[in-house]
């Protein structure tokens, strides 16, 4: 059994530690409150954009525009969005095994641009065909952030180097529940179930020259909507981690008390035998 002095040690060691994971945990879920903010604030763009996207696509049914067009997928690149940071459970796993079972080795030729840095470091290390890197995009990306990445994979797509483009990322259910998702990006496809525009527009000079325009700014929107979800994402994945960590701690602690308790009452037993011992040994 470990010494008192030893026991006492660890216990205020893991108290230090708890005292850190509840910092952490408060630091996250402040930054939670304005990732969903952010998160809020983008979608009614996004939504107006696919609207908007739904309705041209009806105008112009007979057009076909690169993005559109629908070929035989031979080859095909992923854009991975994960954290630039860990303590944030399972989530950033999820989103990689989702990616690795997109790319099976033996399969079809994939490339892969990563947003993020865990994303980024696991793909270098797996050997994987990584062609674009945004990381340290910190906790308020902006579109011009990680827009470098998402224009590589839409010139691959235009150049003919691959033949889909998917995105993956930790889309926010809710404040206690993520999901790894796979969305299809290129070629465009708006969701069927998607509105209509807020308004019947008058496109000038024609909706299929404001198509040419807006697919490429549909396609960022979509991305970039994505990498805000999996920011909200992983500061709730990390408010979690640390919450429980923090409980885990208190139960470290507690142990260690009783334990600690136990060997300072076998050393005053021992002692007082030791005294007994010898007075009954005067005596005689």
């Amino acid at each position: 059994m470990p010494s008192l002095l030893d026991l006492r040690r660890r216990i205020r060691t893991v108290a230090n530690t708890q005292k850190i994971t509840k910092a952490m945990e408060l630091v996250a879920a402040s930054k939670l409150r304005r990732a969903q903010e952010r998160m809020q604030n983008a979608r009614p763009y996004a939504d107006e954009l696919t609207g908007v996207m739904a309705q041209l696509m009806g105008r112009t049914s007979g057009y076909q525009h690169p993005y559109l067009a629908v070929r035989p997928v031979k080859r095909r690149c992923l854009v991975l969005v994960t954290s630039d940071r860990g303590l944030v459970g399972g989530l950033n796993s999820n989103s990689i095994r989702l990616a690795l079972r997109e790319s099976p080795s033996g399969g079809l030729p994939v490339e892969v641009v990563t947003i993020g840095r865990r994303g980024r470091d696991t793909m270098r290390r797996l050997g994987r065909n990584l062609i674009a890197d945004v990381s340290n995009y910190g906790d308020r990306p902006t579109l011009g952030t990680v827009l470098p990445a998402i224009r590589i994979a839409m010139q691959r797509y235009e150049q003919g180097e691959c033949d889909q483009v998917d995105l993956i990322y930790a889309r926010f259910l809710s404040a206690g529940r993520q999901e790894a998702t796979v969305q299809r990006v290129l070629p465009v496809e708006p969701p069927a179930d998607a509105g209509q525009a807020g308004a019947d527009f008058e496109y000038e000079p024609d909706s299929a020259e404001v198509l040419d325009a807006l697919l490429p700014r549909y396609v960022e929107a979509q991305v970039y909507r994505a990498v805000l979800e999996n920011l909200a994402s992983e500061q709730a994945a990390r408010v979690i981690a640390m919450h429980n960590a923090e409980e885990n701690a208190g139960e470290v602690i507690q142990s260690l008390t009783l334990t600690a308790n136990k060997a300072r009452q076998d050393s005053i037993t021992t002692e007082l035998m030791e005294v007994v011992s010898g007075a009954t040994a005067l005596e005689a």
